[in-house]
Parts: C-alpha cells; structure tokens; sequence
C-alpha cells in the first residue's frame, strides 16, 4: 500500500523554493515519488490518501545538539548526573519521544553518561520504544576537572586521548564530541581552552583515521582558533567569552578564519530563549530574581548580534537546541528556528538549517533531512505555512518516521514552554 501525501506547499530540504500543490508517495516506508497535482499518478486500490488544505510538508526536523539525559527542568549538570545510569537512560528514551511528538525526527546527543545514549538509541533502533533517531557520541572528551566531566571522559594528553577515541568507537560513537574550552560545569572555565593544540591535533587525527568526525565545544575565540588548526569538522556554540564573568569580545579575526574554514557552527540559541522565558513567568520578581533576568536578557541579545555578525562574514549555522540543557526540553526547536529567523535568517534559510543543512553538517544527508526518492519517509507536515511564520511548525498535522505515522503534541502541551519571548 502507498500512502498519497497531499498539501498546498512542499519544502524538500535541499534549499529549493517550495513547490506548490504537491504529492509526496510514500511506499515500504520510504519516498516512492515526489509529484505536483498535476502529474500525480491516481490513487490505486488500497492506497490511502491524506489531504492537508492549507498544508505545508517537510521533512522531518533535526536536532542537532541535544543531551538526552538531562530533564530541561532547570536542575544543574550536577544534579542531573546523580540519579545513575538507569534513570538516564529513561530520561534519555522519554526525551527522545517527546522531540518525536514535535517532529523532530533525528536527533543527536551530544554526550551522556557512560554508554546510556548507546542503549538509547539501540532500544529505539530495534523498536522497543517510539522516538527520534538517534545520532551519538557517548562520552565527550573532557580534559581533568573540565566541563561535562560527570560523563565518563576526562581524558590528557595525546596518547591517551587517542586510546580514548579508539574505546569510544568501539562503544558505538558515531561521532566524537569534544570540550574545547570549559562550559556550565561548576569549576571549568569558559573563557580559556581545554586542550592544548596538540592534544586537539591528535583526538583529530585519530578520529578522523577511524572515520569519524568531531566536533568542539567552543565559547572562547581562543578554543575555536585551536579547533580550526586541527582541523575539526563542527563547532558547538562558538562564543567569544573573555572572563569569568561570562562578558564577551567579538573577535572579527577569528570569525573570518572561521568562515574561511568552512566549519559549520550550531546555534544553540534555544537556552537563552528558554531560560528567559521562564523566568518572565514570575510574578513580583525579587532584586535577585530582576537581576538575573537582566544578565540574560543582555546575554542573549549579546549572542543574537554575534549571530549575525557572524553570518554576515560567512559562518555556516545549522540548528541546534542544547535540548536538556538548563530550561531547554527536547520540544524547543521551533524556538532555534525562531531566534535564528529573528536574527537575520529567512524563515526559509532556518528551516533549511534544521533539515537538510543538519542532515549535511552531522554527516546524514544519505538518509535524512531531504524529502528524495528513495530515501526514508521522515516527513511532518504542518497545518498552516511556515514560509509565512515559524510558529506554524507547533500546529502539526501529520509526523510520519519511516512511513510509520506518529500521534504529533497536540499545541496546547507544548507551546506555554516553548514560546519565544522578545529579547
């Protein structure tokens, strides 16, 4: 049996304007035919045909950057990290369904305890559980004391670092992920490097000798220019913090070198927006309260204008939430796609970044991302326009993953938590 998808517009991912009346075939669980009304082959006996008036299909979003042990509820790293393995991996499975139910189809973790995101993403392979595919990395490389060191992966010096790359791939790592510089885990700096140019240099090599890529969790100008040296393949964040008091100094140089390299950069824009968000909620904020609103208001409007500037000398971003982090649940990519329009992409450039451009940049263009014959059939589709405005993307009317339909979060669970407030 084919099912006959039919709308008023189709986004396939590839950067190319919509195609207007379109049908999209979906057989044995992948795209048999893309057609516009006009040249569509007629329903045969059996098939079953599903019309969305006013519609726009797209394939199935991607998440480039979440960690799906980490509940999104506001507790720290450290009192995540607490529970033990069992309960992360069941975060981690009720994490992964949640971003289905929004239509986020594939996802990527970009570290978890031990080898829990492994057993994540097999029980969902082998159909034990219904969620987004996973992508994923296990342990991130972190040097001793440093950000995310709760993981497993403290790792020095290049020898050992290699012997870690090589214990990785053989857990199952699809890709290697890296601390550059120190982040949100109590003790680890932000504003300086983690590992030394050689010791960036030899996890490299070693990773991209056992064909994997690796990417690099940045928020200092001094990390990036040490990932670019070694000739990395994806940074996280890209942030310019100079101090311990989380200011930042754009770096014109650097972001040139940046763009020059062709490195792609993950947005990660969704944190600010989430934590802003619920911390507006309160009512009759104290002192305490209004002046930590006030920092990350100035923060985010601080990394917006980096964004742009950015983009502007020619820095490829792709969408990504840091899903788990802080206030940020597995359902904020319609907040990414948002921040990213609002800071200089057209809705069509964001929606580009969270398919086809993040199927590119994490190396799974072959089977996801794009709505081609062929490929799998990771499709949603909305009710209304998203060329029009992004929020259309929290009115779902269809989420299908491998051919197979899923029941999408009705509006009304989500939207509260995931609205974009002004910065």
């Amino acid at each position: 049996m084919t099912t006959l998808i039919k709308a008023a517009k189709l986004f396939d991912g590839t950067g190319a304007a919509p195609v207007d009346a379109p049908v999209a075939a979906v057989t044995n669980g992948v795209i048999s035919g893309i057609y516009t009304a006009s040249n569509a082959p007629p329903p045969a006996p059996g098939d079953d045909v599903i019309e969305i008036a006013g519609g726009t299909i797209l394939p199935g979003l991607i998440d480039t950057h979440v960690h799906l042990n980490l509940p999104g509820d506001g507790k720290t790293l450290e009192e995540a990290m607490v529970v033990g393995p069992e309960v992360m991996i069941g975060t981690s499975m009720g994490n992964a369904a949640r971003a289905l139910g929004v239509g986020i189809t594939t996802l990527r973790d970009l570290g978890a305890f031990g080898t829990t995101s492994f057993a994540a993403k097999k029980a969902l392979a082998l159909g034990h559980a219904k969620g987004a595919k996973v992508v994923a990395c296990g342990r991130p490389l972190t040097i001793t004391g440093g950000h995310c060191r709760y993981m497993g992966g403290e790792t020095d010096g290049e020898g050992d670092l290699r012997k870690r790359v090589r214990e990785l791939i053989r857990e199952g790592a699809d890709f290697i992920k890296v601390m550059g510089s120190g982040g949100g885990t109590l003790g680890s700096a932000s504003w300086r490097p983690s590992y030394s140019a050689s010791e960036m240099a030899a996890i490299v090599d070693e990773a991209h000798r056992n064909e994997r890529m690796v990417t690099v969790h940045c928020l200092c100008a001094a990390s990036i220019e040490i990932a670019i040296d070694a000739g990395v393949d994806q940074l996280e964040h890209g942030a310019f913090i100079s101090d311990s008091k989380g200011n930042q100094n754009y770096d014109a140089a650097v972001a040139d070198r940046l763009a020059a390299s062709g490195i792609p950069v993950t947005s990660t824009l969704a944190v600010n927006g989430t934590l802003l968000n619920m911390v507006r909620r309160i009512e009759n904020p104290t002192a305490e309260q209004q002046a930590f609103l006030d920092r990350w208001e100035r923060s985010t409007a601080t990394n917006m204008m980096h964004f742009e500037k950015m983009r502007a000398a020619g820095v490829t971003y792709v969408a990504g939430t840091d899903a788990g982090w802080r206030y940020t649940p597995t359902d904020s990519m319609v907040v990414e796609l948002e921040m990213m329009n609002r800071a200089g992409m057209t809705t069509a450039e964001a929606l580009f970044a969270g398919t086809g451009g993040a199927a590119d940049a994490i190396r799974i263009a072959d089977r996801a991302g794009r709505l081609l014959v062929g490929r799998p059939a990771d499709i949603i589709v909305t009710h209304g326009d998203p060329f029009a405005d992004l929020d259309a993307l929290r009115d779902l009317a269809l989420v299908m993953q491998d051919g197979r339909r899923h029941q999408p979060t009705p509006r009304a669970d989500f939207a509260a938590a995931s609205q974009i407030c002004p910065v």
